[in-house]
C-alpha cells in the first residue's frame, strides 16, 4: 500500500504520526509542506493542517485518526492493547494529552518560539490549564514504565511529542521546571528518546532546523 504523510519536521503532531510509521517498519513517503489555504491542499486537508495523510482511496487527516488507520492496516506489531477496555484507556490518554496538555501549551508557541510575547494574563491562564492537565495525567497514567503500563503504545508517541514541546514551554515562558519538578516526566521521555524510531524522527527534525 502506497502511503504519502503530508507536513513538516517541525509538526509535533507530524512527528508522532511519522514516528509509529516508523515504529511499526511501514513503507511511507514524506511531502514536505507547510499548512495553508491553497485550494488545492484544502481538498486533502480541509482545515489546510498538517498532517495529512494520503492512502490508495483517499485523504484522512486528525492524528488519531491516521494512527488508528495505520493500525487497523495490520502491518506491524499493533500498539494498542487487546482488551477493549485496556485499548479504550490508550485512547483515553492520547485525548487527554491533546486536550489538556498540548493545546494549553501550544498557546504560548508564538512566545517561546517565534519571538511574539504573550501576556502575563495568557501565561497565567496556561499555566493553571497545564497544571491541571499534568495533574490529572498522573492520575490517569501508570508509568510503569510506559504511560499505559508495561508495554509501548501509541500514547506514549503521543506523549513524546507533546509533553516534550509542553515542558520547554513550562520552562521558557512561565519559568516552571515541569521536566524535573514532576514525577515519571523525565524518565519516560528518555525512555521515549531511546527509541531508535523516536531518534530518527528527532535527526530529522535537527537536520531541518
Amino acid at each position: 500500500m502506497s502511503i504519502k504523510l503530508y507536513g513538516m519536521t517541525y509538526s509535533n503532531y507530524y512527528n508522532m504520526v511519522k514516528a509509529v510509521l516508523i515504529e511499526k517498519g511501514m513503507e511511507f513517503e514524506e511531502i514536505h509542506l507547510l499548512p495553508n489555504q491553497e485550494p488545492e491542499f484544502l481538498q486533502k486537508s480541509p482545515m489546510g493542517k498538517v498532517p495529512c495523510l494520503e492512502t490508495e482511496q483517499g485523504f484522512l487527516t486528525e492524528t488519531g485518526v491516521m494512527i488508528d488507520y495505520i493500525d487497523s492496516l495490520g502491518e506491524g506489531p499493533s500498539l494498542y492493547p487487546k482488551d477493549l477496555f485496556e485499548r479504550a484507556k490508550v485512547q483515553e490518554l492520547m485525548r487527554h494529552l491533546e486536550l489538556y496538555i498540548e493545546l494549553p501549551a501550544r498557546k504560548l508557541y508564538g512566545d517561546v518560539f517565534f519571538a511574539k510575547p504573550a501576556s502575563d494574563e495568557l501565561k497565567a491562564q496556561v499555566k493553571e490549564q497545564l497544571q491541571k492537565g499534568f495533574a490529572s495525567l498522573a492520575q490517569l497514567a501508570k508509568f510503569q514504565p510506559y504511560l499505559a503500563g508495561e508495554v509501548l503504545s501509541y500514547a506514549d508517541f503521543y506523549y513524546r511529542f507533546s509533553v516534550g514541546v509542553a515542558t520547554i514551554v513550562c520552562k521558557k515562558a512561565l519559568h516552571w521546571d515541569a521536566l524535573n519538578e514532576l514525577p515519571n516526566v523525565k524518565a519516560l521521555l528518555e525512555l521515549m528518546d531511546q527509541r531508535p524510531s523516536v531518534q530518527q524522527v528527532l535527526s530529522d527534525q535537527a537536520r531541518d532546523a
